[in-house]
């Protein structure tokens, strides 16, 4: 069944699409979906069928790599994963027909709602759609809602005003809550003044006299903006070019060019007039129609300059973090870039610690991902390709591989609009790589020999090792191990004549990792040892537990197995001191393999069971592999040969 709520912009759509959804939702126990498709979002980043259905299909269960690529085959996957489930599905601010059918679930059992500004007429003709158009409050609906707002005594002490602001309001829910909300935080005003001020803005902006939505939203947002102070109007028109979905307390500062302190206040300025929402502490969104009247203001009353320094401000911030954020998680793995300093006014984020470093790229995943393309459409590519490059540990370590092609594919499009031969040479080193993690070999292949080339060029010795190592993972991930040393030899050789004592000990990490997949467990344990010494010498602890880890794995593919269980056990401690959590579940994997080789598969069961809970937590696509070796051996709880990890 599918309901199509459309309406004007601000008359209350989405409200009432979700006070239904809660109350229904006990009917559908199957879950719940939600997507804002901005539909009418004034950036005219309007989320694609692709994008939500992505979206879907991780809440779904489906990990990042098993995502399709066509928009058919995720509407095939998204169909199939519903049939036969009660499921109610919330397609929020879609801009016509041809936009949410294939976020249609097709399964009887679901409920499908879908709001527009539009009428969804071919919903209604070619799916059966049951319409329901909202329009206006009727005056007495519009005169309790100031009530609520405002209180009985005061609403019934001015009659003829509050007759005025409904009308002026045109009785339009989101007016009236914005027109309320002013009114509230004057409690001495009478609201005769209200009422004046409505009138004289009306004549300048005729607000509230055409049919068009955004009109009537402007008039009321343009009488609050006014009765901001100058500084808050500024942050209020400088936050539109943010590219969202939300901006924290420290990039809106950032965007200022302002201190934390007055940022603070500032927003609890703009919340306090219904300017802004603060959805979660320190994170803030626009609503669509208050972002498209800030983003008017911006570009009528701000020179290009101003917008300019802003963009870079906001840019500088999230690539100076981000590198702080990388450099925490990895220090001795931190791909070396040529960045500018920051704007003394940009304020990056000091986050101190790995835990920090990792819980803001968490938090800040969709917006980084967002400033990406927005760097390189607005006049920044050197800051899109660096970002994006700087991302790469992360996002390949929590598996969204996906994300990670299409951002490294817009890296080197901005790295090649400034011929930035070392900015190429990185783009297509990362994206070649995130193309093998997808399986996609020709394609990565070609990035990652075209890397090397240009690493060449340039005399890059560390960029060539890196982009060779990168090239020998791929050839493991096909069995083609003496291929894979082939490319390891000299990578380790470029790295000795750098003096890069991390990159010599990685190399000989991997290098014993390979003889482990060639059956050659001595040699593997020889290289393994050397790059725990090398990793010890350099205090590199994440490299020192990655090699332990590494010996493990050779102890006990040589039957060995009291040995592997405390390398592993030293990795783990390693791990958890440092808070690499997806390198902590890889471990526990391993471990696990040793405990079911010594015949005990509770203990087995159990590791792989803590090392799940990890995967799941950072919705890594290695969980679902996890997930079938555990039921196969709680299924046939007996002692076999272990399971590679």
């Amino acid at each position: 069944m599918i309901s199509a709520i459309d309406g004007m912009a601000g008359v209350g759509k989405t409200t009432l699409a979700v006070h239904w959804a809660h109350r229904v939702a006990h009917r559908f126990p199957d879950g719940q979906l939600y997507a804002n498709l901005r539909g009418f979002d004034p950036t005219g980043s309007t989320m694609s069928p692709n994008e939500a259905l992505r979206s879907f299909l991780h809440a779904l269960g489906v990990p990042p790599s098993r995502v399709p690529t066509g928009l058919d085959a995720k509407t095939a996957l998204y169909r199939s994963l519903l049939a036969g489930r009660r499921t109610l599905v919330l397609l929020d601010n879609a801009v016509d027909s041809a936009h949410v059918r294939p976020l249609l679930p097709g399964a009887p059992g679901c409920l499908t709602i879908v709001t527009s500004r539009n009428q969804l007429h071919g919903l209604i003709a070619g799916e059966g759609a049951r319409p329901l158009t909202l329009g206006p409050l009727s005056p007495a609906e519009s005169h309790e809602a100031l009530v609520r707002r405002l209180g009985t005594d005061r609403v019934a002490a001015e009659p003829r005003a509050v007759e005025t602001i409904v009308r002026l309001c045109g009785r339009l829910p989101l007016a009236l809550a914005v027109v309320a909300a002013r009114a509230a935080t004057r409690p001495s005003f009478p609201l005769s003044s209200v009422a004046a001020e409505l009138l004289e803005g009306q004549g300048n902006l005729d607000a509230f006299a055409g049919a068009d939505p955004s009109t009537d939203a402007r008039t009321v947002f343009s009488w609050s903006y006014r009765a901001l102070d100058p500084a808050a109007a500024r942050l209020f028109r400088l936050l539109a070019l943010h590219p969202g979905p939300e901006v924290s307390t420290a990039a809106a500062a950032s965007v200022a060019g302002l201190p934390l302190r007055v940022t603070r206040a500032l927003l609890a300025t703009l919340t306090g007039a219904h300017l802004l929402c603060e959805h979660a502490p320190g994170r803030y969104t626009f609503h669509d129609l208050l972002r498209a009247y800030a983003m008017e203001l911006v570009q009528d009353h701000d020179a290009e300059e101003i917008r300019r320094d802003a963009r870079h401000r906001m840019f500088d911030h999230y690539l100076h973090t981000a590198r702080t954020a990388a450099t925490l998680l990895a220090p001795h793995r931190t791909e070396p870039l040529p960045l500018s300093p920051p704007r003394p006014d940009a304020g990056p984020e000091h986050l101190g610690s790995q835990d920090r470093a990792e819980a803001w790229l968490s938090a800040e995943r969709a917006v980084l991902l967002s400033a990406v393309g927005h760097a390189r459409d607005h006049g920044f590519p050197a800051q899109s390709w660096q970002l994006a490059v700087t991302l790469e540990l992360f996002l390949d370590r929590r598996g969204h591989w996906q994300e990670q092609a299409a951002i490294q594919r817009t890296a080197l499009g901005a790295a090649r609009s400034l011929s930035d031969r070392l900015g190429e040479a990185h783009a297509h080193r990362t994206l070649g790589f995130a193309e093998g993690r997808l399986g996609r070999y020709d394609e990565a292949y070609g990035h990652l020999e075209r890397a090397l080339e240009l690493f060449a060029e340039l005399d890059q010795g560390d960029g060539r090792a890196r982009t060779l190592r990168a090239l020998a993972f791929l050839c493991n991930t096909q069995g083609r191990h003496q291929r894979a040393l082939d490319h390891y030899r000299p990578a380790l050789g470029l790295y000795r004549a750098s003096a890069h004592i991390s990159g010599q000990a990685s190399v000989l990490n991997e290098i014993g990792w390979t003889h482990v997949l060639r059956g050659e467990y001595e040699h593997a344990l020889a290289r393994c040892r050397q790059a725990v010494e090398l990793h010890r010498r350099i205090g590199d602890s994440a490299g020192e537990a990655a090699a332990l880890d590494s010996v493990g794995y050779a102890y006990h593919h040589l039957g060995r197995y009291e040995q592997a269980l405390t390398s592993y056990r030293r990795a783990l401690g390693v791990y958890r001191e440092i808070s690499d959590r997806y390198l902590e579940a890889d471990t526990l994997i391993h471990l696990g393999d040793t405990r079911l080789a010594q015949g005990d598969v509770a203990a087995a069961l159990a590791d792989w069971g803590a090392a799940l809970e990890i995967l799941r937590e950072l919705n890594h696509p290695d969980a679902r592999v996890l997930e079938g070796r555990l039921r196969q051996h709680r299924q046939s709880p007996r002692p076999t040969s272990a399971l590679s990890g």
